[in-house]
């Protein structure tokens, strides 16, 4: 639907049942967000705040927080996305075609922005940061945050919306060091569109100008999170996305959107930075107090009636997986067309995403010896760690597809179950050490740095993987042994103290399941802190094991070797997937919020027979 603003897209949610009102008064500390979460975990509705404690707007939560209420919010374009994407990578087809494709000119025609000189709702009122919806979502955050805000910038080399780049950055309106109503904190990597704006302006010792939209059009929000290639402006999508152009105008030097509900203006100057966090982040853990762009306020507008969209992060999945399962379905083929050979690719949500990427390529290359064996995929693989966000992955698993070719990417755990039949560990596991990784991941020892490993399986089966768990004795310091999977075994151990105590620990460990012969039917360990937890479902899996270890530090192996600077291992593999000392601590809920949500699902109040 080509909704103008916020309103309209609730107004149309909740006359087909897709929404609920809050009436009763809550707070936007904590409360706001745990009802948000037990909302979402219940598979419910999107939520309108209507009387939030000491603010005079209404806030809008879990709009996107299920995949079919997003195809209903877009379900008149939804098709013609798709088929435009698709004739970016193959235009040769809309000539072949004309008459099937006719009707997507007009969508096209809709990416295109329009300047606005009169009508501009967001301008209409002034107000200032500290008068807008202070949502704190985790017990230990360091303020209120935005966490769906629109972050625009423009090329100081390039000016103009066509050159622009629109991204979701968190943004901290209060707590720390920050100067009331003056001072805000700006959190994104200098990778990210934002941030090569940012240098082009710091070396010409000039402030980068930024607005910073919240709420509008929904199409505004889904093109500010779409992958697409650089310099190409995210207000376009919005646009052929929503069905119509997307409104813009200038203010102060400032690019407004027109239809926004909320925009903040304000400026970063060179080398100006202030301590921006804790934040509840999507690994599921806290990110860490850090140096962040600070940026000076200009003004706040917002529309009459505004509404103050927002969500919550943490362990996935979360509102931001429907996002992510909305944007693979509009882009699915886009990714592998983009490298040579590369079939399927998936960012695994219930591990955080970018910790672990499961890819399928083609295996074409004929070995000399007859013997098939990770060649070509080792390639594609190097090709898929230079792109984009995925060379933020710590753990990419690829196979050859020939082997299986019915097998899919998202189906993780007869996935894993190909990958650990096949996997050669003397052979097949190739490191890469002292690289960078997600700024929000704790793994490494230091921020932005950590390892990455490529686990590359081709060739026929080598291994029956066990499903009963063998009768095995474990060193001081190990128990509770648990079948994960076929092909898995989880121990639990001592919590973790350093990394000379942990090798030492590991060695005793390897040294006694060697005499077991564990590698045929259980090729993959994980030693945790708690085997209950990890073996009780696949998520519970995959966040442990893959959120909470950094390859080079943490991978060990039975019967391990170094030859010719490649490591591997003659038995099982052990991933040390322990807290450690310099991890981020995990999200927990407050008990006491929890009881205040509890009360509203009882019977008269607004969320009866919701959670």
């Amino acid at each position: 639907m080509g909704y103008k603003s916020t309103e309209d897209c609730i107004n149309d949610l909740e006359k087909h049942g897709h929404l609920v009102r809050i009436k009763e008064e809550v707070s936007s500390d904590l409360e706001m967000a745990a009802i948000h979460l037990r909302v979402f975990e219940n598979n419910g509705p999107a939520i309108l705040f209507e009387n939030i404690k000491g603010c005079k707007f209404r806030a809008v939560s879990n709009l996107y927080g299920d995949t079919n209420r997003s195809k209903f919010i877009f379900r008149d374009t939804l098709e013609k996305i798709k088929t435009l994407i698709d004739l970016k990578n193959d235009p040769i087809e809309a000539i072949k075609h004309p008459f099937k494709y006719a009707n997507v000119g007009m969508t096209a025609f809709s990416a295109l922005p329009r300047k606005s000189s009169f009508s501009n709702p967001v301008l209409e009122n002034e107000t200032t940061i500290s008068s807008l919806p202070q949502i704190k979502c985790w017990p230990d955050d360091g303020g209120a945050f935005v966490t769906l805000p629109l972050v625009y910038t423009e090329d100081i080399d390039k000016p103009g919306v066509m050159n622009s780049n629109l991204g979701m950055y968190r943004i901290q309106l209060s707590g720390n060091e920050y100067v009331k109503d003056k001072e805000i904190g700006l959190h994104y990597q200098l990778h990210r569109g934002i941030g090569i704006h940012q240098t082009k302006s710091n070396k010409k010792g000039q402030p980068l100008k930024v607005s910073i939209f919240v709420g509008g059009p929904p199409s505004l929000t889904l093109g500010a999170v779409m992958p697409l290639p650089e310099g190409m402006s995210e207000l376009t999508f919005a646009g052929a996305l929503g069905n119509r152009r997307i409104k813009y105008c200038y203010r102060d030097g400032f690019c407004i959107a027109s239809e926004a509900d909320f925009v903040i203006t304000g400026e970063v100057y060179p080398n100006e930075n202030k301590p921006e966090g804790p934040f509840g982040d999507h690994l599921g853990y806290y990110s860490l107090k850090h140096n962040f762009p600070l940026m000076r306020v200009h003004k706040v507008y917002h529309r009459k009636n505004a509404i103050w969209p927002f969500t919550v992060v943490g362990r996935p999945p979360q509102e931001d997986t429907a996002f992510g399962n909305l944007i693979h379905e509009l882009t699915g083929n886009a990714i592998p067309k983009e490298i040579p050979g590369l079939k399927d690719v998936h960012a695994v949500d219930a591990s955080g995403v970018h910790p672990l990427l499961l890819a399928i390529g083609s295996e074409r290359y004929t070995p000399f010896n007859n013997e098939r064996k990770p060649q070509e995929i080792l390639t594609i693989a190097n090709h898929i760690l230079g792109s984009g966000q995925l060379s933020l992955a710590k753990y990419l698993f690829i196979i050859a597809g020939e082997d299986n070719p019915k097998l899919t990417t998202h189906d993780v755990k007869d996935y894993f179950q190909h990958v650990l039949e096949r996997v050669d560990l003397k052979r097949d596991l190739h490191f890469y050490t002292r690289t960078t990784i997600d700024t929000l991941d704790y793994s490494g020892e230091d921020l932005n740095s950590g390892s990455k490993v490529v686990i590359a399986a081709a060739g026929n089966k080598l291994r029956e993987l066990g499903n009963e768990l063998p009768s095995i004795n474990l060193p001081d310091g190990f128990r509770n042994p648990m079948v994960v999977m076929p092909g898995i075994i989880a121990i639990q151990g001592n919590k973790y103290a350093d990394k000379q105590s942990a090798d030492c620990e590991l060695k005793n460990l390897e040294s006694e399941i060697s005499n077991f012969k564990l590698e045929n039917e259980f090729p993959l360990i994980v030693l945790c802190d708690d085997s209950d937890f990890v073996s009780k479902t696949l998520n519970n899996f995959l966040w442990v094991t893959f959120t909470r270890s950094n390859p080079s530090h943490d991978i060990y192996g039975v019967n391990s070797f170094t030859e010719n600077k490649h490591w591997g291992c003659r038995g099982s593999l052990i991933i040390d997937a322990r807290i450690k000392p310099h991890h981020a601590p995990p999200l927990i809920k407050d008990p006491a919020i929890e009881k205040r949500v509890d009360a509203l699902g009882e019977k008269g109040r607004s969320l009866h027979g919701i959670i």
